[in-house]
């Protein structure tokens, strides 16, 4: 069931289909609004959120309605997933659902009892947010933290992890901004050393709060974003939905609701079906949202073997991907990142695997 709802995710994509018998192979899923830490690089800082989560029921509709086909659901969103008091329930509802599941934290809550309850969860993978090599960055941008808290939590579960021999993928990441820019080498070197972490992973910031002037220039949209066919899509703890996490970043309309409309009618509705057609006829710029996204658009050769593979096996291989494009073992034009950014190539990606670590 799965690999066929690639197969015609894979056709509508490479024929410029608006409509597609199909749905998402991935959704991003906010089960709770709430935040704990004030960031000044992220969208909730522009789009205040209510301290709201997610209800039972439009989780349950969305993953049943979703389970068929669903093969990758990241339970993230604009909160922090450990101030959500039903999220190893989740996890454990999406595995029923052979559904693999992502979570990205904080590392605030993340003491030994909340350690182990992950660890005793079917989690796929986790990424665990650390924005600086230095007290000095790291609280800078993740104000209201304690840096050696923090660090403290992620490298106890790190090692819980590999002590177990089995558990989620960890990956420990940096976004780069201008303070913490110059610690890439040392960050790097401290968390590829930790037990039981499996990648470092230095990515640039695609938020626009820091670079507003960053977008997609007119030659840029040679190629559909995959995300109107392969998705994820965003969906809201109230059942909203967007085309992409950077939809709602910013600021654009939900295309529906999943408590009021099926999932199906959602990623047909009009507004998806008209954001399809100008991407397939090269005019994806026309697109408010698009224009102003600073998300790397990939080669439909990527795009194709995205769809080839399952979800999760795509997760794993995606950093091996961008390292070797990075790295120039693949042809550039195999990803068009937005215009007046840092070269590509500046990107770090450590994989840091261990044999029975994952």
């Amino acid at each position: 069931m799965r690999a066929w709802n690639r197969a015609k995710l894979l056709w509508g994509y490479l024929r410029g289909k608006e409509a597609v018998g199909a749905l998402p192979v991935e959704h991003i899923v906010e089960t709770t609004a709430k935040c704990n830490l004030y960031c000044p690089m992220c969208p909730r800082e522009t789009y205040k959120q209510p301290k709201e989560d997610m209800t039972d029921a439009v989780f349950e509709r969305l993953v049943s309605e979703a389970g068929q086909s669903a093969e990758h659901i990241m339970l993230i969103g604009l909160g922090e997933p450990l101030l959500d008091s039903k999220i190893f329930d989740r996890i454990e509802y999406c595995g029923r659902h052979n559904v693999h599941t992502l979570l990205s934290t904080n590392g605030t809550l993340l003491d030994e009892p909340a350690a182990r309850r992950i660890l005793d969860t079917r989690l796929a993978h986790i990424t665990l947010s650390f924005d600086g090599a230095t007290k000095e960055s790291f609280e800078f941008y993740r104000k209201g933290a304690r840096f050696e808290r923090v660090r403290d939590n992620f490298v106890r579960f790190a090692r819980m992890k590999k002590e177990r021999g089995r558990g989620p993928q960890v990956v420990v990441q940096m976004v780069r901004m201008e303070r913490n820019a110059t610690e890439v080498a040392d960050f790097a070197a401290f968390w590829s050393s930790v037990p039981g972490v499996d990648q470092v992973r230095i990515k640039e910031d695609e938020t626009n709060l820091m670079s507003p002037a960053r977008g997609h220039a007119a030659e840029d949209w040679k190629h559909p974003c995959h995300y109107l066919w392969r998705g994820p899509m965003y969906i809201k703890w109230n059942g909203d939905a967007y085309p992409c996490c950077q939809s709602y970043m910013l600021g654009g309309e939900p295309v529906g609701n999943i408590s009021r409309e099926s999932l199906q009618g959602i990623f047909n509705s009009p507004e998806m079906r008209r954001m399809r057609r100008l991407h397939a006829s090269r005019r994806g710029g026309e697109v408010d949202i698009c224009s102003r996204c600073c998300t790397t658009i990939p080669h439909p050769v990527l795009v194709a073997g995205s769809l080839i593979f399952h979800g999760a096996t795509v997760r794993r291989l995606l950093p091996v991907v961008e390292r070797l494009t990075y790295l120039a073992k693949l042809p550039r034009r195999l990803l068009t990142p937005p215009t007046a950014q840092r070269k590509p190539e500046d990107l770090v990606q450590i994989d840091n695997s261990r044999p029975g670590g994952s």
